[in-house]
Order: C-alpha cells, then structure tokens, then sequence
C-alpha cells in the first residue's frame, strides 16, 4: 500500500509540472482578482512618499515597463518609435555572435538611425551616432579585435529614456494605464501568503529543521519548492538565529537582477507553526546524488560544472555573502542539467564583519574556518570549490582518505596534510586545484585581490566563454531523466518524529522573533506575473 501512495504521489506532482510548464495560468485554481481602481490615490501617495513613482522606477520594472508600453501604442497624435528603438536594443544586448549583433546593429541603424538622419528629425547626440557607425563599420568578421559590444547603443538607451521621461511619462502618470499600474503594486504590496495559496504535492527533500516539498502557487500555477522549517524544532535545537539568518541571505542573492546559479527565493511567509521559503524548483537531483549513479566524472565535465558554480560564487561574493557549504550535495540540477547552488543556510554576509565560526561539512572547510578565532570571507570557499572539484573527479574528498568518518581525522589532515595530485590530471587541472587548495589564505586562487576573476583566468577554463556559460548556451554532461521524480522515494525520506518535539511549546516571544519573516521579491514576482497573466 506504501509503494502505491508513493506512485501515485509521484504521478500526481510530475503531471502538475508538466501543466504548469506548458500553461500554468491553465492550472491555477485561484483567480487573480486586482483591487478596486479607487486604490489609485492611496497607492499614488504611498509610491510618491516611497520615491517610487519616478519613471525610472517604473520603466525598470516589468509590469510598470508592459504597461507604460501600452500606453504609448494609444498615442495616436504622438507615435513614440523610441520605445520600439529601446526594445530592439533590448534585444541586441541578448545575442550571442558578432555576425548576429552586426546583422541586427545594421538592422536598428537603418531604420531607427539613418532613416531619421534622412528626414532631418534625428534627435539624438552626435557623439550617440558616431559611436554606433564607427564599430559598424570598423567591424571585421575575421578580425576579433574588430568585434562589436553587446553594449554598443547604450548611449542611445540613455538618450531614450531622457526623452521619454518628460511629457510623455508625465501623461502616462494621468493615464488608465497608470491606475492599473497603482491597481497592481496595491495588490502586490498588500500579499498575505498562507499555506491556502499553494497546492502542496510529495516531500523531495529533508533537512535538520524541516521538509522540502514540490508545490504549485494558486493564483499563477507556477512550481516552486516550499522549504518548511518547523518552529517547534527550531527552538528545540536553539536554531533560531539559523533559520532567520537564512531568510536573510536568500533576500541578499534574490533581490535585483537574479542568478541563474542560485536556488532563489520568490516569497517568504510563517504559519504558527511554520517558517515557509518559496524558493525555485530544481527536478534533476543533486550532484552528489549523481555521481553515485554515474560515477567520477572527467575533467571535461566536471569543466562544466565548475564554471556555472564559479558563476553562482561570484554572485554572492559580489554581495559579500559567504556560502561556507560548498560540497556535491547542495549542487541541485535542472531538467536540463544545469546546476545551482542550493541551501543558503550556512551563509554568512561579511560586509560589517568578518565570520570567525567553524561551520560547513567535514572535508570541504577551509583551514581557516576549521582554526579558532580567525577570521574569515569568500577566501574559503574557493577551498570548498577545490574539494568540491576533487570529490567529483576521484570520488572522495582530498582529506578523506580510506572512507574515514572520523571528523577529527578529516580536520586533521585539512590542517596539516599534502596533497598528492595523480598524474592522470591534466597540468591544467593539478595546478588549478593547487591554487584552490592553498592553505595560504594570501596565496590560494581567488582570494588574491580579484576575486573570481582569478579563477576564471586560470588555462584550465582558456576555452570557456563566460558569456555563453552565463546565458546557459553550453551543453550539460548529464540530462537528468524526464518523467522522473529525481529524489528519494517519499516513504525513504521518511517523517520527523513528532514526539521529538512533543514538550517543546511556541509562546508569543517565539513568535514575535518572526514577525518580519514574510517577504515578497518584488522582481521575481512581477516575472511570475507577466508570465502567467494578460494585463
């Protein structure tokens, strides 16, 4: 009976994924329902007190972008070609190739450029044009020199929005448009999650203080992963700080512009007895998972996965957030096989003040995590990042030799022993994981003053393009099956016990440390929005 709860478990949360890839509003159950117009003047004045209501602000946000556009293809007496102009340079930025940017760049001079030099009613800079013509026609396919910016018509982009933020912004503001642009941001300002606005499917995951389970939102049908940490078992096991520190660095690596690298938060709400992270949904397992299955994996692939991971480190580094838990197990994959970096619970923001806390996974700690009082940042997870790329490679960490699971004999040898690399490894790969692997804070990859830069230099990635890495254009080794779950049976991940917590009681104190736990990610919501919705 166990086995067929557990099928039909699987079953019901594969379907609810392929419904909501190919047309989530299809399988919403709740219908988004917007605010009376009247909200227009309250949402007006809190916008205008907030300083959001400046075009900037509005133009730089999706819906506020979508709906402003409309608005301009009303303007009958005043045809506004500069938004059409901005969205082709829009689309230029995103391409991959000089001959597709030269191809396209020829395309957008012509007819937003030369055509309005023709008529005489150009109204752009001078120093605007001659940039432009001077790369395109310098531009010389066999001469990679003679290559062309992704931002060659950024001085255009910044003469657009100047000629769109005055008279026309300024209707817009007294527009319909605009009323329901207010109508949309009183809505998203005033979101309220409860557990009623998911559908919850199978548990595919476990962790100290909680479950991790597939889920669809109501109003959008969008899949996400719902991250429960129980409250009870938080205060059992004094994790309070954790887990608030957690909803703190997923804030941190979400907000802005995103990482295709990093598991990411959309949402954030409590119940009275839980603590909910809406985060995205990753289906293909996780790395350690796989290499159990597939084996070591070659220098060409684990080149691969070593490059989208550098890219995730180097988000949060950007943002002084230290991960501190860099190993195979928090490497989730995608559908497709790309991967991101998951489990944000250990991380740590060192912009006021450096960590000096010994945590993170036996055989992956930097030795100055592992030292007493020292203090540290992003220097140790590039020695994470060195083991990480070790394990993937022989199948162990470098300091676990013979199976040990002695934490002591680990930490032992992080602290004292020499590695011998195989001559099987490329030279490449000896001397990138030698300067990984560093003691020498001073002296290790990556922590020498540039950063990841460091790392990305190095000859074993020569031959990677950053660019297409970012943009997930290189083909993953491995393809996760389709139609599959990817995780443990649900019976296998099994329950908490709830008598663990039987004596443990939430008293108005404990709730009150969370009352400013819930968090909607403006961006990251507008995108499920226009995604899922007509506006």
């Amino acid at each position: 009976m166990a086995d067929l709860e557990a099928v039909l478990a699987d079953v019901s949360y594969l379907m609810a994924m392929e419904k909501s890839k190919s047309t989530p509003a299809a399988s919403a159950s709740k219908k988004i329902v917007l605010p009376d117009r009247t909200v227009r003047s309250v949402t007006h004045k809190h916008l205008q007190k907030m300083y959001e209501n400046s075009f900037d602000k509005i133009f730089n946000q999706q819906i506020g972008f979508l709906l402003f556009k409309e608005f301009c293809s009303t303007l009958c007496d005043e045809p506004v070609p500069q938004l059409k102009f901005y969205e082709e340079i829009k689309r230029f930025e995103k391409l991959e190739t000089d001959e597709e940017r030269w191809r396209v760049g020829k395309e957008i001079y012509d007819q937003f450029i030369m055509r309005e030099l023709l008529s005489s009613s150009h109204t752009y800079s001078e120093r605007a044009i001659e940039s432009v013509k001077k790369h395109l026609s310098k531009y010389n396919p066999n001469n990679p020199k003679n290559s062309l910016p992704s931002n060659l018509f950024e001085p255009y982009k910044k003469e657009i929005c100047d000629l769109l933020r005055g008279r026309i912004f300024d209707k817009f503001i007294e527009s319909e448009k605009y009323t329901r642009f207010c109508q949309w941001k009183n809505f998203e300002l005033n979101i309220q999650l409860t557990m009623n606005d998911f559908s919850v499917h199978r548990i595919i995951g476990r962790g100290g203080f909680g479950e991790v389970y597939g889920c669809r939102k109501a109003d959008t049908g969008k899949m996400y992963a719902m991250k429960c940490l129980d409250k009870k078992r938080i205060k059992m096991k004094q994790g309070e700080t954790l887990a608030l520190n957690e909803r703190i660095m997923l804030s941190l690596v979400s907000i802005g512009e995103g990482c295709p690298f990093i598991v990411c938060m959309t949402y954030a709400f409590h119940t009275t007895d839980k603590l909910c992270f809406i985060l995205d949904l990753m289906n293909g397992g996780d790395l350690h998972y796989h290499l159990s299955q597939h084996g070591v994996f070659s220098e060409k692939e684990v080149k691969f996965y070593a490059a989208e991971i550098i890219l995730g480190l180097e988000h949060m580094h950007l943002r002084s957030v230290v991960y501190r838990d860099l190993k195979p197990a928090n490497i989730l994959l995608d559908e497709h096989g790309h991967v991101r970096i998951s489990d944000l619970g250990l991380a740590c923001d060192f912009s006021k003040k450096k960590p000096h806390a010994s945590v993170g996974t036996h055989g992956y700690m930097a030795p100055e995590v592992l030292a007493k009082g020292v203090a540290y940042d992003s220097s140790a997870d590039w020695f994470s990042f060195g083991c990480m790329m070790y394990k993937l490679l022989k199948g162990h960490s470098p300091f676990r030799q013979h199976k040990t699971k002695d934490k002591h004999e680990i930490d032992k040898m992080t602290m004292s022993m020499t590695i011998e690399l195989p001559e099987t490894m490329s030279n490449e790969m000896r001397t990138l994981l030698e300067g990984l692997l560093q003691r020498d804070v001073d002296k290790r990859l990556g922590s020498m003053g540039r950063l990841a830069e460091e790392v990305k230099e190095h000859p074993f990635f020569k031959d990677v393009d950053w660019k297409q890495v970012y943009l997930l254009k290189l083909t993953p080794p491995l393809i996760p099956p389709r139609g599959e779950v990817n995780a443990a049976d649900a019976f296998d991940i099994g329950n908490f016990d709830e008598d663990d917590t039987k004596g443990i009681k939430l008293t108005e104190a404990d709730q009150e440390l969370y009352k400013n736990f819930p968090i909607v990610i403006s961006e990251r919501w507008q995108q499920e929005i226009t995604g899922t919705q007509s506006n």
